[in-house]
């Protein structure tokens, strides 16, 4: 049954994280055609932005060492964004030549998971930014600023509001063209989401240009969702099957899974133009393909559902 409540936008953008975030934490090496056929199938359901791979070194993440590979077998089909992280200058050389149209940093909200992340201190991550976002603005690339610990850092606690403004409006300054904020470890609630969003458009960021990305640690992840489209947001990130951490954060379990995005915004009449069955089928493929059960709490009892008809 559908039913909206009021304040909240007619649709929402779904921004895909799992073919990255969701697979690098996978000790096991999965190989590119397993990648790749998720890809295809995440697209087949409706998905329309899939971040296919990150550009890292690959002794920091093995498992995303085939990214230009990955790249080169993207399916290439209109409306469909493919956007790739990058850590640096280098990382972005090599997306660009991999045939990259569009790509992200990663920042850090603290100064502590900036040094373990980025081996910079919190006042110097700019410094290595800024040359990746110009040259990429020079060849017309979007560029999308990830804000890591937004709202909790294992090591430093809490995070001060106004310290997590002034990292966005660095990324802005320096030409970033939209931001994430990233609950790393999953402690945010409601209420600070939604401070934290007002802070922001006060500082004089648009909220078009804010999305969320929320971890499940604590379960508040579809709650702490609902207060961001309350604010105005209308883009979240999500990883389908609820896989993916953070490799350098070990309190930081699982994304937001996709498909239990994908069901409360369905119940709300929110437009995502994602086929629920088909990205539960999606899924459900790579659950058997890495021999696990999906995180996904509709995965399972879509699945379920389906085995017992």
């Amino acid at each position: 049954m559908v039913a909206p409540l009021p304040g909240l936008p007619d649709s929402v953008t779904i921004w895909e994280v799992g073919p990255r975030d969701g697979l690098q934490n996978e000790s096991t090496a999965i190989p590119t055609e397993i990648k790749t056929e998720f890809i295809r199938r995440l697209v087949a359901a409706g998905l329309r932005i899939v971040e296919a791979t990150s550009f890292v070194r690959p002794d920091w993440v093995p498992q995303l060492a085939d990214a230009a590979d990955v790249v080169a077998l993207l399916p290439r089909e209109p409306g469909r964004r493919f956007p790739v992280l990058v850590p640096n200058l280098r990382g972005l050389l090599a997306a660009r030549e991999a045939g990259a149209g569009e790509v992200a940093v990663f920042a850090s909200a603290t100064e502590t998971f900036a040094r373990r992340n980025l081996n910079r201190g919190l006042g110097e991550q700019m410094a290595m930014f800024a040359p990746v976002i110009d040259s990429a603005r020079a060849d017309g690339m979007p560029v999308r600023g990830y804000v890591s610990m937004c709202f909790g850092d294992p090591w430093e606690g809490a995070v001060p509001r106004p310290q997590v403004v002034q990292v966005c409006r660095d990324l802005i300054s320096a030409g970033c063209t939209a931001l994430s904020l990233g609950d790393t470890i999953g402690v945010a609630t409601p209420g600070h989401v939604a401070a934290l969003i007002g802070d922001l458009v006060a500082a004089g960021i648009p909220v078009a240009d804010i999305g969320v990305h929320f971890h499940d640690t604590y379960g508040q992840a579809l709650a702490n969702t609902v207060a961001a489209l309350q604010q105005g947001i209308t883009t979240v990130d999500a990883s389908a099957g609820g896989l993916g951490g953070c490799p350098y954060a070990r309190s930081a379990t699982g994304n937001l899974a996709t498909e239990d995005l994908v069901w409360m915004l369905d119940g709300l009449g929110i437009d995502t133009g994602v086929d629920l069955r088909a990205l539960v089928a999606a899924s459900a493929w790579l659950a058997g393909v890495l021999g696990r059960p999906s995180p996904s709490r509709v995965v399972r009892a879509l699945s379920a559902a389906q085995d017992t008809q």
